[in-house]
């Protein structure tokens, strides 16, 4: 008997998220429309699904309704929940990242680390967003971010796991061509406060051990604060430290596999992708741990197996050259986080829970289009185009349709 399989539109990829799942749903078929590679875009995106053409909302929205009724359900990521509210779809909301904590429907919302706001949205902006944000079937949130989704949605969903794509990120012999001259830890993710590399480099002051960094030159840059954040860290760039520009992601593993240990982030206290992309990769991973940041996989809550468990700047001094200097060390992190990111990342569970929420879904909605009036579908249009403060002619175009 043929298994049916439910067609999933995904819109928006953060971080590749959507694209790694695809390689795991066996009940779910996700063809992503992700947006224009745009800066880190180039590096961080995977080159084979479809982008859109036009950086354009209206473009972008004609697109999806040309395709829609080919997907049984919607899921989208970033900005994906704008697109598919103009377009009128049953879509599920998931966030990863900075799209709740700071969100856009909420007045001059800010990262708890800031003082500049990360959105400075007019009245109709932030009602237009909120109502996408209603509009949504379904949130799902990770570990980090489900505390700020629970504040907006109550019956929001929390899923801890994920999975990391294996096919890029393992152990297998791919390394950069480089002589190392020390002991070497590699840092690929953003400079800034969020991730603490203010903390890493003031830390570095109180290591004795002798070794080098590989930092990927590649800041956060919304806001004026976060400029100048980027000037002062590059007005003091520690000895230990070498930038290298940014890597495509598929050529990441190169640089985990040179290395002799990865460093992740000293801020927030939860781990992120570089922290299970080196663990993949059985690399010892440095990072600060939460005693706070428990995590469930398949039901059970632990505390993730990284290092150290404070951000005090001697803890991070201390965890760094005892990583230096005891191979023992080095593998006991390694058989530890190996063992975390097998069952964090196992593909078989996240790809059923996944099949699950898709199916649960479809069958719920019956189509992927929510069937709103004309009359509603043209208000969210003309509610956009006012906010964003463009062109009559094109709100009288609309009215016409």
């Amino acid at each position: 008997m043929e298994i049916m399989v439910i067609n999933v539109l995904a819109i928006g990829d953060t971080s590749n998220v959507m694209k790694s799942l695809s390689k795991i749903t066996k009940k779910s078929k996700i063809h992503i429309v992700n947006f224009p590679k745009d800066g880190a875009g180039e590096f961080i995106c995977d080159d084979d699904v479809e982008f859109f053409s036009s950086r354009k909302v209206r473009e972008q929205v004609e697109r999806i309704n040309e395709i829609k009724d080919n997907y049984d359900i919607c899921i989208t990521m970033g900005t994906g929940d704008r697109i598919a509210y103009l377009a009128d779809l049953n879509y599920i909301q998931y966030f990863v990242g900075r799209d709740i904590d700071a969100p856009t429907f909420v007045k001059n919302s800010k990262e708890q680390w800031f003082k500049t706001p990360l959105h400075k949205l007019n009245f109709l902006e932030r009602k237009f967003y909120h109502d996408s944000f209603k509009n949504a079937v379904e949130h799902v949130a990770g570990r980090w971010v489900y505390p700020f989704l629970k504040k907006f949605d109550k019956n929001g969903i929390r899923m801890d796991m994920m999975y990391v794509d294996s096919t890029i990120f393992s152990d297998r012999e791919r390394k950069i061509k480089q002589e190392k001259t020390k002991f070497t830890f590699f840092c690929p993710q953003r400079m800034g406060i969020p991730k603490g590399t203010n903390l890493l480099w003031e830390a570095l002051k109180f290591c004795k051990s002798n070794f080098e960094i590989i930092q990927v030159n590649w800041f956060d840059e919304s806001n004026d604060e976060e400029l100048k954040i980027k000037d002062k860290l590059l007005g003091e760039i520690p000895l230990q430290v070498k930038l290298v520009p940014m890597i495509k992601r598929k050529n990441m593993v190169n640089y985990y596999n040179f290395a002799d240990a990865v460093i992740g982030g000293m801020n927030t206290g939860f781990t992120e992708g570089v922290e299970i992309e080196g663990a993949m990769c059985k690399k010892p991973v440095l990072q600060y741990q939460s005693k706070k940041m428990t995590i469930i996989i398949k039901n059970k809550e632990i505390l993730p197996p990284f290092y150290p468990l404070s951000n005090n700047l001697k803890d991070i001094a201390e965890a760094i050259d005892r990583t230096v200097e005891s191979e023992e060390f080095r593998d006991q992190l390694v058989r530890q986080q190996s063992q975390f990111i097998k069952n964090f990342s196992d593909p078989i569970f996240i790809g059923e829970w996944w099949d699950d929420m898709f199916i649960k879904k479809s069958y719920e909605k019956q189509s992927i289009r929510k069937n709103s009036s004309n009359t509603s579908i043209k208000f969210r249009m003309i509610l956009f185009l006012i906010g964003n403060r463009l062109y009559w002619k094109k709100i009288k175009k609309i009215i016409k349709i």
